[in-house]
């Protein structure tokens, strides 16, 4: 009786932990991926969603991400994961390398399609397995950014780029989506290039980010407009032909933020992709940011919302997030299986033998300045520093929180004054803090537009040190000490916020890792960390 009591008692307790956790899955909350994820592309293949971000000047390129229920990501592998695969080359300025990418599959083969700025241009990698490897990249030459790719019914791959290839700008920014076939045997664009759209309106700016789709045996084009600012939207042209005309649809724009105003929380809603589910139902995934505290501190990052198609004088027109009109934060989740993810560590004890893929470089690296050695990390000090544009000696990883925590344990000891390493916080080459041990002191140095302040600075004569960062919201807290258990303040509370859009600009978002550099001089020093920790306080 006992073990048929204690084996019911472990079914009931079953059966309430999957009551609560359909409980808890019945409503998601966006962002779906938070912190820097802007530009987001999908695509399903069978149950299973893909979805790859832009990245820029960090390395690896282009994380992909793998879901079945559209709400749990996982980080799965990188688009551009070889040095010599697609180079992000010393001197790439900051937000330039690789753009808003595709994710499409066809005929057993995934392809991404991408613009490299300040690199090569416009090219296209493919993976038999979307974790990858992925193939060197085909270079198309084309103009504009934000390429995408299409098939017809008969097989024809059809490349829409970014351009405004007429020649006449009768209205200022004005840009638009062209099309080519693309003959995926020669590798190269063929035969005529026409315009398909510059955009909803005659005064439309910046059309950029074209997707081409198939329902109901009419084609949509989707574009992005109006810049990655306040005033980005989504908007819909619909053809009978491949070719066009596309003629915008009356909704327009589908979906947009600019109308709540420059104080409405989340701001910037535009560029992404639509996908449709096994089931039939249709969603899109977009960038968007928030906003706390009058700033956006974790740039441009991946939402979720809902579509519905509905009949308009002949055309099917979409409905983003119906009733609403724009992205909620917390919404209705897909109708999927309900499928968590493993947590990542909040800390890395660096006992593997390569490093997490959450960790990235700025630029790529050439040579191999890091080992990874009885779980510890060691940095190699070289004459490169983190405040120009060239690749550090410097491992980070994204930002994602409002609140947050960031800590190592480090090993490092020098007298010169040229050598430095420690704990970074970065968005841009001409924003960050840096929390380092240089010589007998460990020091706070604050980068605001490019001009350094030392903030603060106290002795410090032990080789082992704990460096750690604690934010919340637009403010951070800086702090050292031997153990986790003895920290003690260094400065006073500094304004996050140099971090964040409206202070910092760009594309790229924010960043927190090592970092360890000679400062222009020789050296065979190395700093070496035991641990990194990063954790939400949200």
């Amino acid at each position: 009786m006992k073990k048929v009591f204690f084996i019911l008692l472990i079914f009931c307790g079953m059966m309430q932990s999957c009551m609560a956790q359909d409980k808890v899955a019945e409503n998601f909350t966006n962002p779906i991926i938070p912190g820097f994820h802007p530009d987001p592309s999908i695509c399903r293949v069978g149950d299973d969603y893909y979805l790859v971000n832009s990245s820029f000047e960090w390395y690896p390129g282009l994380p992909v991400y793998h879901s079945k229920d559209l709400v749990n990501w996982e980080l799965i592998g990188y688009g551009i994961h070889r040095p010599d695969q697609v180079e992000l080359p010393e001197g790439l300025g900051d937000s330039r390398g690789v753009y808003a990418p595709t994710i499409r599959y066809h005929d057993g083969l995934f392809y991404i399609i991408n613009t490299c700025v300040q690199c090569e241009g416009n090219f296209y990698i493919t993976a038999e397995n979307p974790a990858g490897p992925w193939s060197d990249p085909v270079w198309l030459h084309s103009r504009g950014i934000d390429p995408d790719l299409f098939w017809d019914d008969d097989g024809t791959c059809y490349y829409t780029g970014h351009a405004n290839i007429t020649g006449v700008n009768d209205w200022p920014q004005k840009n638009g989506a062209w099309m080519q076939v693309l003959d995926l045997e020669q590798k190269k664009l063929v035969g005529e290039r026409k315009q398909l759209t510059h955009g909803h309106a005659t005064n439309a700016r910046w059309t950029e980010g074209p997707h081409i789709y198939k329902k109901d045996g009419k084609y949509i084009l989707l574009v992005a407009e109006g810049g990655t600012g306040y005033y980005h939207c989504i908007t819909i042209h619909h053809s009978d032909s491949i070719w066009g005309p596309y003629v915008p649809n009356h909704v327009n724009p589908v979906l947009s933020h600019r109308q709540f105003g420059r104080d409405y929380p989340v701001h910037s809603v535009g560029h992404g992709d639509l996908v449709q589910t096994q089931k039939g139902d249709w969603w899109f995934v977009g960038l968007a940011k928030r906003k706390v505290d009058g700033q956006t501190l974790l740039a441009r990052e991946t939402f979720l919302t809902p579509v519905v198609f509905e009949e308009n004088e002949g055309d099917m027109s979409p409905i983003f997030n119906p009733g609403v009109g724009g992205l909620s934060v917390v919404q209705k989740r897909p109708d999927l299986p309900w499928t968590p993810i493993p947590e990542v560590p909040t800390k890395d004890h660096f006992e593997g033998e390569r490093l997490a893929l959450q960790w990235n470089f700025l630029r790529t690296p050439y040579e191999q300045w890091h080992e990874l050695h009885d779980g510890v990390l060691a940095l190699q000090l070289r004459p490169q520093v983190i405040d120009s544009l060239t690749n550090p000696s410097f491992i980070a990883r994204r930002i994602q929180h409002h609140q947050w925590e960031a800590s190592t344990k480090m090993t490092f000891k020098s007298k010169r004054e040229n050598e430095k390493a420690g704990l970074v916080i970065y968005r841009r080459s001409l924003n960050h803090y840096q929390l380092l041990k240089q010589g007998n002191e460990i020091i706070l140095l604050k980068t605001f537009g490019g001009i350094q302040e030392k903030v603060a600075a106290v002795a410090y004569e032990k080789k082992d040190i704990v460096l750690c960062a604690k934010a919340h919201n637009n403010s951070v807290d800086f702090y050292y000490g031997k153990s986790e258990a003895e920290l003690k303040p260094i400065g006073t509370t500094q304004d996050l916020s140099i971090i964040s859009d409206e202070k910092a600009s760009g594309f790229n978002g924010p960043f927190v890792g090592m970092y360890a550099t000679s400062s222009g001089k020789a050296s065979k020093n190395k700093a070496c960390f035991d641990w990194f920790e990063y954790k939400s306080k949200e």
